[in-house]
């Protein structure tokens, strides 16, 4: 821990007492080729002054004024860094960590704060925003970081302002918007992996009252991954397209409309695995495979996945040996596909009532729609593949805000929220390859569930700032929310699956009544009274309270200090998971943070240097996670649990300097000390009445840092740019106690060589390089660029399936070159 501690003191410089990060404050946005910054005026014109006007607390701020932890990613950085999706924006912010779940969609964890679920129909403990619109569950948010004017990241709970969900935080996407001139650009880029990128823009005045932008981004990359079993077949293509639509119309002076469409088609292949354990539960019945199984290398590329194989489902099985007769089974095609569609329409609306009070509602609707095949244990055998992960989503949303002028003494937000959202998913798992698979289970081979939501959220909310003095303001914020999830869930199979077969049996071994046998396509999970054919229906009906209060006082013109606490609540949650019994599908209950936090924001010499820093402490009550239940069926299996107590606590500090015209210097760092306090359930690998106290929580890396530099000369003919970022965090954990975890204790356990703790994120630094040059007038440009260019293996998640685990390992060293343009 010492060598991590030691590399972010280097890059800062600030390990004094009193160097705790606030913001990453971006440079001013400059136009430039390709997507040019729309960002506002800066509000000094001084050398280095680097303020950006931000939306935090729903109003048009200088990031300086608002006491409050943001991390600010300008347009340029955004372009010049590369960076375009969830992963990249983790990457770059302190704090923020990213991990792939099961099923490929985003685990964000902000300050220990997350939701490590992987469930289609699940909030988030980090809410996403495009222009203030709610992207309200992850599957949602992949394609969204492009032609923006910036990122912004609310670190702690921002439940008064952007509901409950932001236990941890919010990120607000700021797309560009149209301009009052016609302007186009864009640009293309080349790389690694066959890469093709290319973004493109158009942007102008329909009318004197009426604007208009568009803007469109595609992707390709080939097949970067490779089989250790099958050398000669490949994984990992990727391909997708994203395009957003905006108006804005001004009628007259007191009212403005703004509708934003967006959406992606996404039909990349699911990144495959890196097998590193197979732990069986039935030692008795350990396939064949086990004895000879391949574990991969540590290189990125190295992966492994099911093909073509044998369905059991379609053959007739030896009951002697439970071996497919050969020539009997039909092949089934287990290898790993997406295809994802997603829509968002959002109409803004803001009519100045007085010259004092405008009224604003935003209304928006969201689609999404999936279709996967799932390769979740990194092996070529079928230990964990989902046939069918497939579902849609349907959201609306409604927001109604009142709001006085800025320039009031008393500023005050009020109004209310409604969500109306349905959910499906079918999934289709098949284990066949696993101990799950013998003679007492009846050759099971295949179990569905099907999961159907509707969910209804309404809230009312406040929000209020009195400048009791012109340095000391008052701050306070409440919300009360009143959330209706109605779940019903079905696990099945199909024919030939034999899970129904075996329930039946179950059934008259272990029912009270009487009951009809059910068929593949009923619903086989035992209920109260041991019998299946019910599905599993039930209502989580929860309210809160979420509320904010803080001081800030400004020492000087240029040194903000403040104090918060608040407390923020997420909604429980239902899983998408086949159950033995009735208990395996029970809900987690909401959760809540209680933060106190304490920061300052200073600008020293003339404005050349921006150095923030914050103390923090969460009190995190029921948290969220995907832990274990022993099922008596089926043994050791995945559940949703809450964790009655755990803490955190931490600090950050980041220093941006602008020694000279043209040069940035910056340095960022986040220490976290994450504690579970009390929680006794089923470790990770199926061990019973676990005391967890005293293990941190997962995905919360102790020290976590950026360090950045930027040097651009500006001459005559152009405008030579070069930068390099280093990226660094510290070891953290997939699991509860993953550290403590005795993973061999069970027989004929295999383990990949010099694994010593299974579920552990090893930390990691990566460096990305860029150089370029701009054209004169910002009319071209050409860079070369290279992310993780010292090729570092890492990974990212380590993802239990059944009775295997297996990494997702960070990309391979990446390069390319790009060539921008810019019209008007």
């Amino acid at each position: 821990m010492l060598k991590y501690h030691s590399l972010f003191c280097g890059l800062l410089a600030t390990c004094a007492p009193g160097a705790v990060i606030a913001q990453t404050v971006a440079q001013p946005a400059q136009p430039s080729a390709g997507f040019p910054s729309t960002a506002a005026p800066l509000e000094s014109t001084q050398p280095g002054a680097g303020e950006i006007v931000v939306t935090a607390n729903k109003r048009s701020e200088n990031i300086n004024k608002v006491g409050l932890t943001i991390t600010a990613l300008s347009g340029q950085a955004l372009a010049e860094r590369r960076i375009v999706s969830l992963g990249d924006v983790a990457a770059a912010v302190p704090g923020l960590s990213f991990s792939p779940s099961q099923m490929g969609s985003p685990i964000l964890t902000l300050r220990g704060i997350g939701f490590n679920e992987s469930s289609l129909g699940v909030y988030p403990a980090v809410s996403l925003y495009v222009d203030q619109a709610p992207l309200p569950f992850p599957v949602m948010t992949t394609h969204s970081a492009y032609d923006l004017e910036r990122i912004e990241v609310l670190k702690g709970p921002q439940g008064t302002l952007f509901g409950e969900n932001s236990t941890g935080g919010a990120i607000n996407y700021i797309a560009a918007k149209p301009t009052d001139h016609f302007t186009a650009g864009g640009d293309l880029t080349y790389g690694r992996f066959n890469e093709l990128e290319g973004n493109a823009y158009v942007s102008g005045p329909i009318s004197d009252t009426l604007g208009f932008r568009v803007a469109v981004t595609g992707h390709h990359l080939d097949d970067w991954q490779y089989s250790i079993s099958r050398p000669s077949d490949t994984n990992g293509h990727q391909s997708y397209v994203a395009g957003r639509a905006i108006l804005d119309w001004k009628p007259s002076e007191r009212a403005h409309f703004e509708l934003n469409v967006n959406g992606w088609n996404d039909r990349s292949q699911p990144q495959a695995l890196q097998l590193i354990a197979v732990r069986p539960q039935a030692a008795a019945y350990e396939p064949t495979q086990y004895g000879t199984i391949q574990f991969a290398p540590n290189k990125a590329r190295a992966a492994d996945w099911t093909n073509m194989i044998a369905d059991p489902a379609t053959g007739v099985i030896d009951p002697a040996t439970g071996i497919t007769e050969p020539g009997t089974a039909q092949l089934v095609d287990l290898a790993p596909s997406g295809n994802e569609k997603f829509i968002q329409a959002a109409l803004r609306a803001d009519i100045e009532i007085t010259d004092d009070i405008t009224l604003t509602s935003l209304t928006s609707y969201d689609g999404y729609r999936q279709r996967q095949v799932i390769d979740s244990d990194g092996s070529p055998g079928a230990l964990l593949n989902l046939q069918h992960d497939d579902g849609h989503i349907h959201s609306f949303n409604q927001e109604m805000r009142l709001a006085n002028a800025q320039s009031n003494r008393f500023r005050w937000i009020v109004g209310g929220n409604f969500e109306k959202s349905r959910t499906l998913e079918y999934q289709l798992d098949r284990e066949f390859g696993t101990t799950a698979y013998n003679p007492g289970n009846l050759y099971l081979n295949a179990s569905g569930v099907t999961v159907k939501q509707s969910i209804r959220n309404y809230a009312l909310f406040g929000n209020g700032e009195f400048s009791l003095t012109d340095k000391l303001t008052l701050k306070g914020g409440v919300r009360y929310t009143d959330s209706q999830n109605h779940a019903n869930i079905c696990s099945t199979t199909i024919p030939g699956g034999n899970v129904d077969n075996l329930f039946n049996l179950l059934g008259s071994l272990l029912g009270t009544v009487p009951f009809t046998p059910i068929g593949p396509n009923n619903c086989y999970t035992l209920n109260e009274n041991f019998v299946p054919g019910q599905p599993f229906i039930r209502s989580l009906d929860e309210h809160n309270v979420s509320w904010r209060a803080g001081v800030d006082y400004k020492l000087s013109p240029t040194t903000l200090l403040y104090v918060n606490a608040s407390r923020g609540y997420k909604a429980g949650s239902f899983p998408t998971l086949a159950a033995a019994l009735y208990s395996g599908l029970e809900p987690v209950t909401q959760e809540s943070v209680t933060a106190y936090e304490g920061g300052v924001k200073t600008q020293l010499f003339d404005r050349r240097v921006n150095l923030t820093g914050a103390v923090f402490y969460y009190d995190y009550k029921n948290k969220q996670v995907r832990g274990k239940l022993a099922d008596p069926i089926f043994g050791d299996l995945d559940a949703l649990v809450n964790i009655p107590k755990s803490r955190v606590y931490g600090a950050e500090a980041e220093v941006t300097v602008r020694p000279v015209e043209g040069l940035s210097l910056t340095g960022a760092v986040t220490y976290l000390n994450s504690r579970i306090d009390r929680y006794t359930g089923v470790n990770i690998v199926g061990q019973p009445d676990y005391n967890a106290a005293g293990n941190p929580l997962p995905f919360t890396p102790k020290w976590s840092g950026v360090a950045n530099i930027d040097y651009r000369i500006h001459t005559a003919r152009g405008t030579p740019f070069v930068g390099l970022t280093v990226n660094a965090r510290s070891g953290a954990e997939a699991a509860i106690a993953a550290k403590r975890v005795d993973y061999a204790d069970a027989p004929n356990t295999f383990v990949k060589p010099g694994v010593d703790c299974v579920y552990c994120i090893k930390g990691y630094a990566t460096v990305d390089a860029r150089i370029g040059f701009e054209g004169e007038g910002d009319r071209w440009s050409v860079s070369v660029w290279g992310k993780n260019i010292l090729n570092k293996y890492y990974w990212t998640n380590v993802i239990t399936s059944y009775e295997a685990a297996a990494r997702a390992a960070g990309m391979p060293a990446t390069y390319g070159i790009t060539i921008g343009f810019k019209i008007g």
